[in-house]
Formats: structure tokens, C-alpha cells, sequence
């Protein structure tokens, strides 16, 4: 389970380090932010690649909320790898 430490958390602007992840899950979740209309961008940055931690910055437009931003995108990811579970296990 992802453990999320919030840095910043203001009206448009989200920032937080996702502990003990990689680029996998922080990809995957920018990749959804950025479908997200509401979301002006999503970015990460992992300091060094052997021991850093993903620290991602969401900033949403005037009007909208990045942790709801961040909410639709995990479960959006949650249905997404859900789905490629059950394609797997029907082809098995």
C-alpha cells in the first residue's frame, strides 16, 4: 500500500512524497492527472534513482481541487488494473 506524506497542500496545488514507490505508480497516476481536464499538470520528480522517493506535484485549474483530481485518478487506476487482472487471468 502506497504511504503519501503531503508537503504542500494548497487550493490549486498539491505536493507529496509517495514512500517506498518508484516510477511505476507515479507514471501511471500522471498519466491519468493529465486526461483529467480539470488538472493544468501533473509532475514528478525522484531525486536519485537508487534511493530517492517520488516526491509529485498536482496543479489544478481555477475552481477545481487536486486531491479530488488525485482521488479520481486512483480509482480510475484501481478499475484500469483490475481489469488487466481479470484479461490476465481469463488467457491463463
Amino acid at each position: 500500500m502506497v504511504e503519501f506524506e503531503i508537503i504542500k497542500d494548497k487550493t490549486l496545488e498539491l505536493e507529496f512524497i509517495a514512500h517506498e514507490e518508484r516510477h511505476g505508480i507515479c507514471n501511471a497516476l500522471r498519466h491519468l492527472l493529465m486526461e483529467n481536464p480539470d488538472v493544468e499538470y501533473a509532475v514528478y520528480n525522484i531525486d536519485h534513482p537508487l534511493t530517492g522517493e517520488p516526491n509529485m506535484t498536482i496543479k489544478t485549474k481555477r475552481g477545481k481541487r487536486p486531491k479530488l483530481a488525485l482521488q479520481k485518478a486512483a480509482n480510475d487506476l484501481k478499475k484500469e488494473v483490475a481489469e488487466f487482472k481479470d484479461l490476465v487471468d481469463s488467457e491463463l
